[in-house]
């Protein structure tokens, strides 16, 4: 295998490395440091920038959506009409609970709650439950850590990444 294409391989064997290669925020010399590939660390570090002019430009999107908080959630019987989100056998929704609801209705899939999920991990924000469906993302997390993970999804809303 050639280096370039060790290079490569390594490369995209780490998610973050290969969306900073997209991204254009790499120091190459670091990176081919870090990927520990047996060879010169300037070959290397020409590999993955020569590497990331190949891939395509890191683009985000705004998504248009209407955030809101609900405070008072907590465990709801299972197929209950009340419950916001239903993951394996646990419903949440509205009961009086110590958790809070954070839901964004509108342009939202996939892509949208990675990028809610990695917003959310950026503020140490460990969401009880979260999902996708339809026109909405419901997330549950703590009450205490209600205001922050509006913030938090909202800021995500604002840029999720184009792929």
């Amino acid at each position: 295998m050639s280096l370039a294409a060790e290079t490569r391989r390594a490369a995209d064997g780490h998610p973050v490395l290969r969306t900073a290669l997209r991204a254009g925020i790499v120091n190459y010399t670091a990176a081919a440091r870090f990927l520990e590939i047996d060879g010169e660390v300037d070959a290397v570090a020409t590999a993955l920038r020569r590497y990331a002019e190949e891939l395509p430009a890191y683009e985000r999107d705004a998504r248009d959506v209407r955030v809101r908080m609900e405070s008072g959630i907590g465990s709801v019987d299972p197929g209950s009409n009340d419950a916001l989100i239903a993951v394996g056998g646990t419903s949440f929704g509205p009961s009086g609970g110590d958790r809070t609801a954070i839901v964004a209705m509108g342009a939202v899939d996939a892509a949208a709650l990675a990028a809610v999920l990695q917003g959310l991990n950026l503020e140490e924000i460990t969401p009880a439950a979260a999902a996708v469906g339809d026109d909405s993302i419901v997330v549950i997390v703590d009450r205490l850590e209600g205001a922050n993970a509006l913030r938090a999804v909202e800021d995500a809303l604002e840029a999720v990444p184009i792929e």
